[in-house]
């Protein structure tokens, strides 16, 4: 059999290796991660009494601000943000990042916790409701281990179904569940890729060059980076930490 005949033979090989590479992306994987979130809560979250909404965007007053996932019951609104890591991660609620460890290379992200305190924030204003009626939580998708104790309500996809059950305090009438709904309807702005890219450009204008935020692709950190060669060496921009997984960087200011 001569090179040509082997190579058709192997020509499967080609999309097999291109779907293994497209699973390894950032964006591909946080995508994965939100399909998971709400395939589980479709099926192991009662429908008339937990009620869902996803990827939900809404204007502020510094541009806009990006929930993952909200979900409207009588036991309060459950805030969901999500993060797919892989590897140890170490967090400290007080802590501004937080740090995962993946083989021998160590990254920082910033603390969940507090980019979720924006989103409860957001909602507490636009739905004119008091603050004890939200429940912030973060899901870590993805084959990640907690390396420090966390935060109850810092969990896994596989236990986050069972952190929303285990609040069983009413506080919101049947009513009020279905006027908060509409609230969100009705302000939130459109899912589309459109919203998507115009949120990635709200948090690009927003970011001075100075305080290192998270990677609007994949959730990493930025890192200051310093060009070493060519005709820009000695110029600075922000990268992402997940590099090379991830090729994000913005221009320092």
């Amino acid at each position: 059999m001569d090179f040509t005949s082997q190579l058709l033979e192997l020509w499967w090989v080609i999309p097999l290796l291109f779907i293994a590479a497209l699973l390894k992306s950032p964006s591909v994987k946080g995508f994965l991660g939100e399909l998971y979130i709400r395939g589980s809560a479709k099926y192991f979250l009662d429908k008339s009494i937990y009620h869902a909404v996803h990827n939900v965007t809404f204007e502020t007053l510094d541009g806009t601000t990006q929930i993952d996932h909200i979900f409207v019951s009588q036991y309060g609104i459950f805030v969901v943000e999500t993060k797919n890591y892989s590897g140890w991660i170490y967090g400290d609620e007080s802590k501004t990042t937080w740090t995962q460890k993946l083989y021998k290379k160590t990254y920082r992200f910033q603390n969940p916790l507090h980019q979720n305190y924006k989103h409860l924030k957001t909602l507490e204003n636009t739905l004119k409701i008091s603050s004890d009626k939200l429940h912030s939580i973060v899901v870590f998708v993805g084959d990640s281990t907690f390396k420090t104790r966390m935060p109850s309500n810092v969990v896994t996809a596989a236990t986050y179904v069972s952190y929303i059950k285990s609040i069983k305090v009413p506080m919101i009438s049947s009513a009020e569940v279905q006027d908060i709904l509409s609230v969100i309807q009705n302000k939130r702005l459109s899912p589309t890729f459109s919203t998507n890219r115009q949120h990635v450009r709200n948090l690009q204008a927003r970011f001075d060059g100075t305080i290192p935020m998270h990677c609007p692709k994949c959730g990493g950190s930025l890192i200051l980076r310093t060009i070493k060669a060519g005709e820009r060496a000695g110029k600075q921009f922000w990268g992402c930490s997940q590099f090379p997984k991830c090729h994000y960087k913005m221009q320092k200011k």
